[in-house]
């Protein structure tokens, strides 16, 4: 009897150290997940989690469903992809992309970047596709650039497409998701690359390669969204499939593109429509480089924007502007970098008076000049 009760108790004690065993465990594994559920955010659990990476995928999948079949790929007959701002890419086809555009009417009407149709004298094609992969080549009957941004507005003889929703840049916050469509290396039609808005107000100078001038670019869009030779033009689009960018440019370093906002265009769009189909921009005439403070102080010369060329007949030329002048002030503004000549000019009309006050050999000149309409052809 005695054996039988302590072989009673040594059970007893086994089954006893066994179950405070399990419940250790059980209570390291209940706090385990509390630490895991608390990491994944207040009150988010890996379910939820999924749920919500599952809903963004399906979101950028709606976008691409919704405004696919209004991007277009504007293209040359046998050329080889060329656009100014990338330089040449992918081989010789009959006819390769250039770079992309989407549907702003459904009379035919299509914004674009400026230097995608910059090439006179050749003619352009607007190809569109659907969700099923079909195909229709419309012949661009008309173009209008606009002298003061990267946009232009082209014509395409249809009064079936589908425009795209524009939205409003006015209220893009830094880290909301952007989405770009278009034809990648003039080959891979609507391609599709997601990302952020990463920054806001950016300004850029790329160059083109054609003529060596750098074209000033402000007031940008900066993504991380992969924009390759080709975007150029396309929509950077919301959650919500409306368009808040033109993607223009892309900066040396990767994961940083450049769109042009989309009220610019929007206002674009409406003086077209307003004036009959016809942009009309002020110019002063002249091409420059901004002299910026460090410069000047080193050079001992006065901020402001350096003449290289005056343009023959221009409202600079009959003013008495000479190459060599540096401009200091428009209408009483001083030039500088963040309010440079062409953000002035921007602010004025087809034959408004302007004063001009300008450094030379070592003097200040006050002028007077007639703004005349800028060329768009």
């Amino acid at each position: 009897m005695r054996f039988q009760s302590i072989r009673l108790k040594k059970t007893s004690l086994v089954i006893l150290i066994f179950s405070l065993g399990v419940l250790a465990t059980l209570g390291l594994m209940k706090a385990l997940g509390r630490e895991f559920n608390q990491g994944l955010g207040s009150g988010e659990t890996s379910t939820s989690q999924t749920q919500k990476v599952v809903e963004e995928e399906s979101a950028v999948i709606d976008v691409v469903n919704k405004v696919s079949p209004s991007v277009v790929s504007v293209a040359i007959e046998n050329k080889q992809l060329f656009d100014p701002f990338f330089g040449f890419s992918g081989p010789r086809e009959k006819q390769s992309g250039i770079g992309t555009g989407f549907v702003v009417s459904a009379d035919g009407l299509i914004l674009t970047n400026k230097h995608v149709v910059s090439l006179s004298g050749e003619k352009y094609i607007a190809i569109l596709r659907d969700n099923n992969g079909g195909e229709r080549k419309m012949p661009v009957v008309e173009i209008n650039r606009d002298p003061f941004n990267d946009l232009a507005l082209i014509k395409v003889d249809a009064g079936d497409l589908t425009p795209v929703e524009l939205g409003d840049s006015d209220q893009l916050k830094v880290g909301q998701t952007a989405i770009a469509i278009g034809n990648a290396l003039g080959r891979f039609e609507n391609t599709v690359t997601t990302g952020v808005v990463s920054g806001l107000g950016r300004g850029v100078s790329p160059i083109d390669p054609l003529t060596g001038v750098a074209e000033k670019l402000d007031d940008l869009i900066q993504t991380d969204a992969a924009i390759n030779p080709g975007n150029s033009g396309g929509p950077l689009v919301n959650t919500r499939g409306q368009v808040i960018g033109i993607n223009t440019a892309v900066a040396e370093a990767q994961n940083i593109g450049f769109a042009i906002k989309v009220n610019i265009a929007k206002q674009l769009i409406s003086d077209f429509k307003s004036s009959g189909g016809k942009i009309s921009r002020p110019q002063l005439g002249i091409k420059y480089t901004h002299i910026s403070r460090d410069v000047a102080l080193l050079n001992e010369v006065p901020e402001g924007e350096l003449v290289r060329e005056v343009v023959g007949g221009s409202a600079a030329a009959r003013a008495g502007v000479r190459v060599g002048d540096i401009i200091t002030h428009l209408d009483g503004q001083k030039l500088t970098e963040e309010n440079s000549l062409s953000l002035v000019i921007r602010t004025k009309k087809v034959g408004d008076p302007i004063k001009v006050r300008l450094w030379r050999d070592g003097q200040t000149l006050d002028l007077a000049a007639i703004l005349q309409e800028a060329p768009t052809g």
